[in-house]
């Protein structure tokens, strides 16, 4: 950690890079430090750390994608990945948007989807949603309060992070609930067109 502060912004990048591949510390504390000393640069740090973790993500999809489970249990808390894989395999890709606000590690979601072979473009779109909320509301905060927003951090981001959170949970929900009823409807119709077709034919046969 202290090689990679005192590489400034290019520690940062490769802080967030890593940390969506394989590093346990999340990049969040990289750029907590580097915000504190220039908060006039915030919003410049919560860019670079963002862009970074946007590259790394396809490596960790690549890894999952070659070493499959294998790299999980061996670096992984045997817990986060039980909680990641339910999560991934009852949610599908809700469960990327739902990685982004958890505290389970997002390196985690990006090797599962390569394991699971999820489509890689959704895993980098959800990822940039996610990652986007987490980045931006730390440089913006540093960036209106300065300095004194490292103690506003934990209970801002945590607020900001359960509301983006419980928005897009209840969007998803009512997207599935309404593709869940056209199916029923459409199901219905062609049993319906089914039985009056076997009507139809029962009747010209008597």
């Amino acid at each position: 950690m202290d090689f990679l502060r005192n590489l400034g912004d290019i520690g940062l990048f490769i802080h967030a890079m890593i940390d969506a591949i394989i590093f346990p510390i999340p990049a969040l504390f990289s750029q907590l430090s580097l915000s504190a000393l220039s908060p006039d640069r915030a919003i410049w740090l919560a860019s670079i750390g963002f862009v970074g973790c946007l590259i790394g993500t396809p490596i960790g999809y690549g890894i999952g994608r070659a070493s499959g489970s294998l790299v999980l249990n061996k670096i992984m808390k045997r817990k986060w990945y039980d909680s990641a894989t339910a999560l991934f395999t009852k949610h599908g890709e809700a469960a990327i948007l739902v990685g982004a606000f958890t505290p389970i590690p997002f390196k985690i979601f990006t090797i599962l989807s390569g394991c699971m072979s999820y489509p890689l473009w959704k895993l980098l779109s959800y990822a940039a949603l996610g990652r986007a909320v987490k980045f931006y509301t730390v440089g913006v905060l540093f960036y209106v309060y300065g300095r004194a927003a490292e103690n506003m951090v934990d209970s801002v981001l945590t607020i900001i992070l359960l509301s983006v959170g419980a928005l897009i949970g209840g969007i998803w929900l009512t997207v599935r609930y309404v593709k869940n009823r056209k199916k029923k409807r459409s199901d219905t119709q062609i049993m319906q067109g089914q039985e009056d077709s076997m009507n139809l034919t029962t009747g010209k046969n008597e």
